[in-house]
């Protein structure tokens, strides 16, 4: 049996994310969740996902969507976060099935100064769901893991609160992931916060879990944003282990994976690394930072490759009457980052265990 034999192609919502990370639990593999920030990087993502027989999840954070909907529009009380998440949103939901892959749609880190734009996100999805019967957006992540604890865990439950009704997924954040991401830098964090203690993850789970069932916990291991030089971040994903006994204990349940965990800080992490946390109920892990590097890399190889071709829109070396469109039509150029980024995302969904999973 495969995932498309309990899920429909295009975005999944409600039950069945919720099956989704149940499946994913079950036979060992983690979905890549990869940032968007335009509609290039959106279908190189997919293109991958098809192409590997995988589920993907596609996330859209504050930044992201301001660059989605244009640098030239004002972002004052979030208006272009807003917009673009909402126009990428609808983007992602018309091509998806296309793509004929299942797609989590997500929104990543929204901290406390962000929350007017996860607000104006789920106005959306009210609207939407009174329409359709689901929200816009397969799942939010609320990122208070700045703030105390208390109101951390308060605040999280007001909005599953609002979340539950259109069984939408809320994930949250217990413990820094250090490293600077979005405008939010947690570089100088205290080395203690970068690691949740499981009586932190219990609280978490014991809180949410009388709400809704559609939420998971990104628990910090010792995670940074961004890609360092080897030896420069220690992770310590046998941790979320101690985190599933101390809540199954907790539960008295014989399931040996009662709870969601979220793998952030992916890019530069190793592939045993990567197994560990996943053996542990990671189902979800987040890169950026070696996405972004390899949608580059298409480009800038073209431009250093194709550069006399480049530098006017007549003239290259084959003659100096000759014209260059075919070179510099952006349709051509955009594509190399498109390839690049693709491949990255194979990389990934093979280091997880996702291909061939539909």
């Amino acid at each position: 049996m495969g995932i498309l034999d309990f899920l429909p192609k295009g975005v999944i919502t409600g039950d069945n994310v919720l099956k989704l990370f149940k499946y994913a639990q079950e036979k060992q593999f983690a979905i890549p969740a990869i940032n968007v920030t335009s509609s290039s990087t959106i279908v190189a993502v997919l293109e991958a996902a098809r192409d590997s027989k995988s589920p993907i999840i596609l996330q859209i954070s504050q930044g992201g969507a301001a660059n989605f909907a244009g640098k030239g529009i004002s972002n004052d009380g979030q208006k272009a976060s807003i917009a673009g998440s909402i126009a990428a949103a609808h983007f992602i939901r018309s091509l998806a099935p296309v793509y004929e892959v299942p797609v989590v749609l997500h929104t990543d880190h929204c901290a406390k100064k962000l929350l007017p734009w996860l607000d104006g996100m789920l106005d959306a999805d009210e609207a939407y769901f009174k329409v359709h019967g689901e929200p816009l957006f397969s799942s939010h992540m609320i990122d208070l893991s700045e703030e105390p604890k208390d109101h951390n865990i308060s605040t999280t439950k007001k909005y599953l609160q609002r979340a539950a009704p259109m069984k939408q997924w809320l994930e949250m954040e217990i413990g820094i992931t250090g490293g600077e991401e979005d405008g939010v830098d947690n570089s100088g964090v205290d080395n203690t916060k970068l690691y949740t203690q499981p009586e932190d993850v219990w609280d978490v789970q014991r809180e949410l879990s009388s709400v809704s069932p559609y939420f998971s916990i990104a628990a910090a291991f010792g995670n940074v944003h961004g890609v360092y030089a080897p030896g420069g971040v220690h992770l310590h994903p046998e941790l979320l282990g101690k985190h599933q006994a101390f809540v199954r204990e907790k539960l008295k349940t014989d399931h040996q994976k009662p709870i969601f965990l979220v793998f952030h800080g992916g890019s530069g992490s190793s592939k045993e690394e990567f197994h560990t946390a996943i053996s542990h109920g990671v189902v979800k892990v987040n890169l950026d930072t070696d996405l972004q590097y390899a949608y580059l890399v298409g480009i800038r190889n073209y431009i250093l490759s194709k550069k006399e071709y480049l530098l006017s829109e007549v003239g290259n070396p084959e003659g100096p009457n000759k014209p260059n469109k075919k070179y510099f039509d952006p349709r051509v150029w955009v594509r190399e980052g498109e390839v690049t980024m693709a491949q990255r995302v194979k990389i990934a969904l093979q280091d997880f265990n996702t291909i061939n999973q539909l």
